[in-house]
């Protein structure tokens, strides 16, 4: 399975906000340290303080912060915040598209791929991510 470019600079800005749970970030630390365009970032930012996981405070000294502590942002949770669909095969969403949809058993093994999938991220946190934090903030040069 491959993740959209969104959730991607989601996971990306969540993990550069638990490495600096001390400060405020700004939108334009975010794309310089991953060399992604501001209008993109701003974009996830907004989404993500819509769900509760990013907190944005205005004004001059303003930026943002996890809304929640690292250990209980899930990766999966993220995922499905962030991804428009999990439908593997177009028979997900639209079973009548397919003459052998009564009979196939694809779409079951595929439910069921993708439920392993999700199950395996749930078990992982964000502060499972940026454990080493050390290394990141090096490599983001934060």
């Amino acid at each position: 399975m491959r993740i959209t470019t969104y959730s991607d600079y989601s996971l990306r800005l969540l993990m550069l906000l638990a490495i600096e749970e001390e400060r405020l970030v700004t939108i334009s630390e975010v794309a310089e340290a991953y060399d992604i365009s501001r209008a993109h970032i701003m974009k996830v930012a907004h989404q993500l303080g819509i769900a509760g996981l990013v907190e944005t405070v205005r004004g001059r000294s303003g930026g943002l912060r996890l809304a929640k502590p690292p250990e209980v942002i899930r990766i999966g949770e993220v995922l499905r915040l962030t991804e428009p669909d999990f439908d593997m095969v177009p028979c997900f969403e639209a079973p009548d598209m397919c003459r052998i949809t009564s009979g196939c058993l694809l779409k079951n093994a595929l439910g069921e791929a993708t439920s392993a999938y999700l199950g395996v991220l749930d078990r992982y946190t964000l502060a499972d991510l940026v454990a080493d934090q050390r290394a990141l903030k090096a490599l983001l040069a934060v």
